[in-house]
């Protein structure tokens, strides 16, 4: 198979990797505590994104494209199975009637639609409970917008993918050319059944499982009894060390709730997006010697700061949530491997320049922490916990006030059944932060999608032009 970026092959070389595309057979820890832990809409684990199109493409052609992609990757026709007692994690299954129109829609804006009518149409289909019965996703295509665009709102469950996950899969799976590419590859129609394939013989192989891995275990145990005495002094201030950075990722918020954005559920999601020149962000990355992340969560601050100010609110912290992936370079595709840190994000500070700087070392010191993998570290325990447990262990966590993400999308013009994609908007859920901002780089474009607990953020106009105001003082001019 080809090297590079996924974007650097041919649609060929792309659609082979995406045949490849995530065969694990159950799921992870993180995907099994977010799977069992789930309650909706307020502990939801829903990602929606949005795709925007330049015209409306055939709808025969259209829905034959998820067609063939849900042959090309079998995941995308697979179901979650849970054992019928917890002995272990659940497992990915064939969903025997697989239905492509349970999964594929079409909705007609009557030939005066906007683009923020689609936007308004993706809350509602994100709040909507998805099928835990059937694969974990749906595409509705929107056509009937007053411009001659069209728009795709594909919902993707986060023990599928999460972001990052369905973006690199999307990414594999548009083509490069309006035009129809007859005689596409298809995965192997007579490949077996996963074992087991029932919840009872899930059940009875975890249980074997535990008690084969138990020997396993005990020697791991009593090796590190062993170092222990060898080295008791290292072994305590290791262990201490552990313990300390457990504590600071799991104690309280690290700045003071925001007095503005206390008052929230997570029932009422609310979207928004904002668009600016990739080039702009990335300048001011290189200004400072910081990063895209870097630049983005200053953005973002900056506007809360202004949203804070007109309500006459001053704060110096906010407490942020930060995704740092752990991703390795030989981990597969469509891992969920990532940690959510939160850090005393830096609003108080006025100059862009200097709150980047300010971010850059408080993310950074993230990196240092020896417990961000401390989630699949305790595996063998979460993967035998009742749902209520982990839906307690979760609320019993700190809570940030916002999250904010960047995920890297296509880099080159694409295709979605002859259509070309103009923007992507990938909205990730509210667990438990008032507002959750995430930015995909597309081509040339930032496209950044903003959800905003409507509970919470009362002036939502208000909050979309502090927010642009924040973008704007932090761009450089990219010929500076």
């Amino acid at each position: 198979m080809a090297s590079g970026h996924i974007d650097d092959r041919t649609d060929r070389e792309r659609w082979a990797a995406a045949a490849a595309w995530s065969h694990r057979p159950t799921l992870d820890p993180v995907e099994t505590i977010l799977w069992r832990s789930e309650r909706h809409p307020a502990m939801s684990a829903t990602n929606c994104v949005v795709i925007l199109l330049d015209e409306e493409p055939d709808w025969e052609r259209f829905h034959a494209a998820y067609e063939w992609g849900t042959a090309l990757v079998r995941r995308l026709r697979q179901r979650v199975m849970e054992p019928v007692v917890p002995t272990t994690r659940p497992a990915w299954v064939d969903d025997d009637d697989f239905d492509i129109d349970r999964h594929v829609h079409r909705r007609d804006l009557g030939g005066d639609g906007r683009t923020e009518d689609v936007i308004q149409a993706a809350e509602s289909i994100a709040l909507a409970p998805i099928d835990r019965h059937r694969p974990l996703w749906d595409a509705t295509l929107f056509t009937g917008l007053a411009d001659g665009s069209a728009a795709c709102v594909l919902r993707v469950h986060h023990t599928f993918a999460d972001t990052p996950g369905t973006v690199q899969l999307l990414s594999m799976l548009l083509s490069r050319t309006r035009e129809h590419t007859p005689d596409k590859p298809t995965a192997s129609t007579d490949r077996p059944q996963p074992t087991p394939s029932d919840p009872v013989s899930l059940s009875a192989l975890g249980s074997i499982g535990g008690l084969v891995a138990a020997p396993r275990r005990a020697l791991t145990v009593a090796g590190r009894g062993l170092a222990a005495i060898r080295d008791p002094l290292g072994a305590v201030s290791e262990g201490m060390r552990y313990a300390a950075s457990v504590r600071r990722l799991t104690a309280a918020a690290p700045a003071l709730p925001s007095p503005l954005l206390a008052d929230r559920e997570g029932t009422d999601w609310q979207f928004l997006t904002l668009t600016t020149p990739l080039a702009g962000l990335t300048t001011s990355a290189r200004a400072v010697g910081g990063s895209l992340q870097d630049v983005f969560i200053a953005a973002v601050l900056g506007g809360l700061r202004r949203y804070h100010q007109e309500h006459g609110v001053e704060l110096e912290d906010l407490s942020m949530s930060v995704r740092v992936s752990l991703n390795r370079a030989e981990d597969p595709s469509s891992g969920n491997r990532f940690a959510g840190a939160l850090i005393a994000a830096p609003i108080g500070i006025a100059d862009p320049a200097d709150r980047i700087a300010a971010v850059r070392g408080e993310v950074l010191s993230l990196h240092t922490e020896e417990a961000l993998d401390a989630l699949r570290a305790a595996a063998p325990v979460t993967d035998v916990l009742p749902s209520q447990v982990l839906v307690a262990l979760q609320r019993s966590g700190a809570v940030a006030d916002a999250s904010v993400a960047v995920n890297s999308g296509p880099t080159r013009t694409s295709y979605m059944a002859g259509a070309q994609v103009t923007g992507i908007f990938a909205f990730g859920p509210l667990p438990g932060v008032a507002i959750s901002a995430s930015l995909l780089s597309c081509v040339d474009t930032a496209c950044i999608a903003v959800n905003v607990d409507g509970r919470a953020v009362k002036d939502l106009p208000l909050l979309r032009r502090c927010l642009q105001e924040g973008l704007s003082e932090t761009l450089v001019p990219a010929d500076e």
